[in-house]
């Protein structure tokens, strides 16, 4: 197993945003920064939303395959 050294904030901060303007362009990278955060779920909700789509026989044959 190797050990990786994780750079501080402020210098990772500054080059993911150099390569967001260098591949996508001032107006993309901006653009992209200023898009609206995805909305977190509470976990007991997104879990029942889960639950939902179950489908109980499907659910059981996947977790509990015929021998």
């Amino acid at each position: 197993m190797s050990i990786t050294k994780l750079m501080p904030d402020k210098d990772l901060i500054k080059k993911v945003t150099e390569i967001l303007f260098k591949e996508l362009g001032y107006a993309n990278a901006v653009r992209y920064l200023s898009l609206p955060k995805e909305e977190k779920l509470e976990s007991v909700k997104r879990h029942r939303n889960w639950q939902d789509t179950l489908d109980k026989d499907t659910f059981f044959n996947d977790v509990f395959p015929s021998r």
